[in-house]
C-alpha cells in the first residue's frame, strides 16, 4: 500500500453502520440503483441480491465459545442454514440462498446454505467457479479469438466495454463450474436447487 493510513480503518463492532466496505461498495449501490431503474422500465422483478468479497461483523461458534468476529469473505459468499437470523425471511426455512456463477459460457448454479456450513466454514461457500488462466494468459491465448462471436453462436448475447474486457473472462480461464459445485454439495456445505445457463452477458 502507498498509503500506510490505508492498510487498516477503525470500526466499532458493535455498530455495523459504522463498519466502511470499500469503494467497491459504494460502487455496486450506484450500479444497483441503475438497474433497478431499468427494471421498472421493463416491468422486471428482483428475485435476489447477494454480495461476495465482502466484510461482515457476525456471531459465530469457535473453540468451544460463541465470539463476535469480522468475516472477510475472500473469493465466498455467505451459506447460512435455514433458521439463521440472517437470513432473509422469507428464505428463513429453507437457507440462504449461495449463488455460484461459472462462466460466461456455461452454468451458473443456485445453493442453499446449511447449518454444516454455519458449523465448519464460517456459514461460507465459494461465490464461483475460480480462475485457471490469469488476465494476463487470457489475453495472449485469444488474441486471434472472436470470444464474442464465440458467444453469440451459443446463442448468448454479449455487451463489453472492450474486446479486452471480455477476452479476459473467456470461458477457457476458468474451472468446470459442474465440478466445484458437486464438491460443495458433497461436502454439505450448500446443497444444489438449479442449473441456470447464461442468455446474455455484460462486461463493464
Amino acid at each position: 500500500m502507498k498509503e500506510a493510513s490505508m492498510i487498516a480503518i477503525e470500526a466499532d463492532p458493535d455498530d455495523p453502520d459504522d463498519f466502511p466496505i470499500s469503494v467497491a461498495g459504494v460502487e455496486r449501490a450506484l450500479m444497483g440503483r441503475r438497474i433497478r431503474q431499468l427494471r421498472q422500465r421493463l416491468g422486471m422483478t428482483q428475485v435476489y441480491d447477494v454480495a461476495h468479497n465482502i466484510a461482515k461483523i457476525e456471531e459465530h461458534e469457535t473453540g468451544g465459545r460463541r465470539l463476535k468476529l469480522c468475516v472477510h469473505r475472500k473469493g465466498a459468499t455467505r451459506a447460512f442454514g435455514p433458521g439463521h437470523p440472517a437470513v432473509p425471511e422469507k428464505y428463513r426455512g429453507l437457507g440462504q440462498p449461495v449463488l455460484i456463477p461459472g462462466d460466461m459460457g456455461t452454468s451458473s448454479y443456485l445453493l442453499l446454505g446449511t447449518g454444516q456450513a454455519e458449523a465448519e466454514t464460517f456459514g461460507s461457500a465459494c461465490h464461483g467457479a475460480g480462475r485457471v488462466w490469469s488476465r494476463t494468459r487470457a489475453l495472449a491465448e485469444t488474441k486471434r479469438r472472436n470470444v464474442a462471436a464465440e458467444l453469440r453462436a451459443k446463442g448468448i448475447m454479449v455487451m463489453a466495454a472492450s474486446r479486452e474486457v471480455l477476452n479476459e473472462e473467456v470461458p477457457d480461464a476458468y474451472k468446470n463450474v459442474n465440478e466445484v459445485v458437486n464438491v460443495c454439495h458433497r461436502a454439505g456445505i450448500a446443497r444444489k436447487v438449479a442449473r441456470m445457463r447464461p442468455l446474455g452477458v455484460v462486461k463493464g
